[in-house]
């Protein structure tokens, strides 16, 4: 199955869940922020999220500073 996550093409041999992926990325994804196909998925749903062939994820993390 193809997706594509921060404008990368990638290929996964599973069926994911968006917590899996964002696991991959992130140690702690608590300052973490998903998107996809274009919609802001909140953290509480991360893991009911599956991913399709197909799918355009977006992570984003913040981080503070002055």
């Amino acid at each position: 199955m193809k997706i594509t996550i921060n404008g990368q093409e990638k290929e996964l041999t599973d069926q994911v869940s968006l917590q899996e992926i964002i696991r991959q990325f992130y140690q702690n994804p608590k300052h973490a922020i998903a998107e996809v196909n274009g919609s802001i998925v909140k953290s509480i749903n991360w893991q009911e999220t599956d991913i399709q062939e197909g799918d355009i994820v977006e992570l984003v993390s913040f981080v503070g500073g002055g």
